[in-house]
Order: C-alpha cells, then structure tokens, then sequence
C-alpha cells in the first residue's frame, strides 16, 4: 500500500512493469515470427502481447490515478514525475535516432558504395540511387509520394498538436469547456491519422508493391513509420485517459502534471513525425 513518510511518497511494490515488459516480449516474438512468414504464429503472439499492454496500462494508469485522488502525491512526486516523463522521452529520441542513423548510413553511404566500379564485379545490374531495394533484388516497386496522404496526415498531426496546446490553455484558466474539447479534437486528429495510414499500408502494399521484404526501402520506410504509428496510438489511448479524467473533473490549474506529460509525449510524436516526412517521403 502507497503511503507517506516524513515527506517522502513510498510507492507499494508493484508488478505492472514486469506486465508491460512481458507484453512488450510477446510484441517481439510476434514481429520477429510475421518477419519470418510465420504467420498465425505471429499475428496471436502479437495479439496477446497488446492485450497484456493494454491491460498493463489500465491497470497502471488506474493506480496511479487512484493514488493521486487519495492525495498520496507531494511536490516531491511531481518533480519525479517530470523527471520520469522527461528522461522517458529522450529514451524515446534515442529510439527514433537509431532508425533515421540507419536510413542516413544506406541512403548516403552504403548505396553509393555499392554502385562505385569496384562493387560491378558483384552487382553488375546495380544503379545506386533512392529509393533502392537494394542488389539482388529484382521485383520493381514504387515508392509513394509526399504529397497525397503523407501531406494530409501532417496536417492532421500539426492541427493536433494546436487542438492540445488550445486545450491545456483551457485547463490554465479553468475552462472545462475548453479543455474537454481541445482533447476531443485532438484524439479525433489522431484516431483520423492512424486510418489514414492504415490505407496507405494497403495502397502501398497492394498496388505499389512495396513491403518489409522490399530491401533497403521497403524495411526503412515500414520500420520508422510502424514504430511511430505505434506511438501515436499509444499516445491517443493515453489522451483518451486524460479526456476521461477530465470528464471526471481531475484536474486543476495548479495540480495537472499528467496533462502535461501526455502533452509532451504528442508534441514528440509531431516533431518526429515531421522528421519522417521530410526524410522518409519528401527527400
């Protein structure tokens, strides 16, 4: 049990990060297992992954809530917090780092050495440019251009990241009103954007021809926009937590820390999300 001790928040001991680590696990498999065309296999182990993510950040989520309401929580624990929040995020930045450093190594090192006179011994047919799957790979597909979804969905993104700013200056002045509908615009924008790239998966797959086997740009382009859909439906589950404690009037100007965290974590997602549309589909 959660208490308080000369000024110092003790939380209990609890076991949700051992569910996330295990539904995070299972998500793995399931990856690794779709990757390898294994294919039942792999759509159940991601299944239960999520379902135990899912069930992992209602649970987490309501204790935390519940600890909050119970007045458990001091200065101490909202400095923590921000900490947590903040250290969380550039663990996130790191994250996205690692894929935009591959996709630089392959667009303006690795495909250039390829092509140089040297290599023609090896890849005689090979013409270095980008987009490229690669040598030895002969099946043609065709990359799509920035300026049909990918652009709406930027719009889509930037607008929601003014319907959540518009939102917390709502909850700074005490309008409910205001606060209620920034965040409802807000997860409509995001739920609109995960569609919209759930139809661009199929157009791309279907008539484009372009899939995680597809070389160098087929894996860079699923994996750093995959990974980021992923964020920005975990980030619209999250703001569908806050609308729902908003509802319940949990919020003060002065006491709103958890707004503001998920705030943060959907602006990150915006400006990663700029970075994949100028380097994924633009350039």
């Amino acid at each position: 049990m959660a208490t308080q001790a000369g000024g110092y928040y003790l939380p209990a001991p609890s076991y949700w990060p051992v569910m996330g680590s295990t539904g995070l696990f299972f998500m793995a498999i399931g990856a690794v297992l779709l990757f390898n065309e294994l294919t039942t296999a792999g759509w159940v182990s991601l299944a239960v992954g999520a379902l135990i993510l899912i069930y992992m950040m209602v649970g987490w989520f309501g204790t935390v809530i519940r600890e909050n309401e119970r007045g458990l929580y001091n200065k101490q624990v909202d400095i923590s917090y921000r900490w947590a929040m903040s250290w969380f995020i550039f663990s996130e930045v790191m994250f996205f780092a690692a894929f935009f450093g591959a996709l630089f190594y392959m667009r303006v090192l690795s495909v250039p050495w390829l092509g140089e006179i040297d290599q023609k011994l090896l890849w005689p047919d090979f013409t270095p440019g980008w987009p490229v799957a690669g040598p030895g790979i002969k099946e043609q597909f065709t990359p799509i251009g920035a300026w049909g979804i990918p652009a709406i969905n930027t719009l889509l993104l930037l607008s929601s990241g003014v319907t959540v700013t518009w939102a917390h200056w709502g909850l700074k002045k005490n309008n409910r009103a205001q606060l209620i509908w920034g965040l409802v615009f807000t997860i409509a924008l995001g739920i609109a954007f995960l569609a919209l790239q759930a139809y661009e998966y199929g157009h791309m797959i279907r008539d484009l021809n372009v899939t995680l086997s597809m070389g160098a740009y087929g894996a860079t382009f699923f994996m750093l926009t995959g990974f980021h859909g992923f964020h920005v439906t975990i980030g619209t589950i999250m703001l569908i937590v806050i609308l729902g404690r908003a509802l319940a009037g949990h919020f003060t100007p002065d006491n709103h820390f958890a707004f503001e965290g998920v705030s943060w974590y959907w602006h990150f997602v915006d400006v990663v999300w700029l970075l994949l549309f100028v380097f994924v589909y633009w350039l």
